[in-house]
C-alpha cells in the first residue's frame, strides 16, 4: 500500500502526464448526470437560499454483498489494498465530489472521519460504514458513505443562510426531484428538476464533447483538477480514520500535516 508521500506522488503525475500530453482523465460517477444535484447546485449559486452554511450527502445502500454484486467486483471491493478503503471510498468519493463542486474546488480546511465494522462477519477486512467531516471557512459538508442504509440513496441536503434543498432519491427515476424552501415561504414544497443541458445530460455526450474539443472539462464533476482534490479529501479521511485525528490540509501547499 502507498503511503501519504507516495499518494501525493502518485497523484501529481498523473496530473502533470494529463497536461503535458494533453490526455484527458476523467472520473465518471453516477450522481454527476442527476439533474437535482444540477439543480440544487443553481439554486445555490443563483442566491436563493443565501450563502452555504451546510451540505449533508448520503450515499450507499445495504451492502455490496446483500445487493448481490459481482464476486470479482465484491472481492476488489473489500480488499484494503486494492480498493485503499470500504465503504469509505466506495460511497464517501460521491459526497466529496459535490462537496468540491459545490465549493468551487475549494480545498477544506479540516478532515475528520470516523468509520465503524458493524459486519465484520460479512466484511472482515474493511469498515462498512463511515461519516467524513469537512470544515471550510463559513461552511461544513458532512458525508456519510455506508453499506449500512436499508435501502439505496443518493441524496443530499444544502442549507443556506435563508434556506434548503433537498434533492431526493427515487429508484424509478433517481435525481428527478428536489424538495424546497426558500426564503418568505411557510413551508417546504416538491419540484421536477429541469433536464441536464447536452453536452453535459450523459457520460456519452460528455465523453464525446471532450474528445472533439468543444468542451473543456475543468471545475466540474468530472474533471481532472476537481478529483485530485477529491482523492486528496479522501486519502486525509482515511488517515483521519486510522488514527483518531483531524487531518489539517493547507489550501495553498501539497504538504498535508
Amino acid at each position: 500500500m502507498l503511503n501519504a508521500a507516495q499518494r501525493r506522488v502518485e497523484r501529481v503525475c498523473i496530473q502533470q502526464l494529463a497536461q503535458k500530453y494533453n490526455v484527458p482523465v476523467l472520473t465518471n460517477y453516477e450522481t454527476t448526470w442527476y439533474n437535482s444535484n444540477t439543480a440544487a447546485a443553481t439554486i445555490l449559486s443563483e442566491g436563493k437560499i443565501g450563502d452555504l452554511r451546510k451540505l449533508v450527502v448520503h450515499d450507499g445502500h445495504e451492502g455490496p454483498k446483500e445487493i448481490g454484486v459481482s464476486p470479482a467486483f465484491l472481492s476488489w471491493l473489500t480488499d484494503p489494498k486494492q480498493n485503499g478503503a470500504g465503504a469509505l471510498f466506495d460511497f464517501g468519493c460521491y459526497g466529496v465530489d459535490l462537496s468540491t463542486w459545490i465549493l468551487h474546488g475549494e480545498l477544506p480546511l479540516t478532515v475528520t472521519a470516523v468509520t465503524l465494522h458493524i459486519k465484520p462477519q460479512i466484511y472482515p477486512n474493511v469498515e462498512d460504514d463511515s461519516t467524513v467531516i469537512l470544515t471550510y471557512p463559513h461552511a461544513q459538508a458532512i458525508i456519510q458513505g455506508s453499506w449500512n442504509w436499508p435501502f439505496s440513496r443518493k441524496d443530499m441536503e444544502i442549507y443556506g443562510a435563508t434556506g434548503y434543498i433537498d434533492t431526493l432519491y427515487d429508484d424509478r427515476d433517481p435525481g428527478a426531484k428536489l424538495r424546497i424552501r426558500l426564503p418568505g415561504q411557510s413551508t417546504e414544497h416538491v419540484e421536477i428538476a429541469p433536464a441536464l443541458a447536452p453536452p453535459q445530460d450523459n457520460s456519452l455526450n460528455y465523453l464525446a464533447a471532450v474528445l472533439n474539443g468543444t468542451l473543456k472539462p475543468q471545475h466540474d464533476l468530472t474533471s481532472l483538477d476537481t478529483n485530485v482534490t477529491v482523492v486528496r479529501i479522501l486519502d486525509a479521511a482515511r488517515r483521519s480514520a486510522q488514527t483518531g485525528r483531524t487531518i489539517h490540509l493547507a489550501p495553498s501547499s501539497p504538504t498535508e500535516k
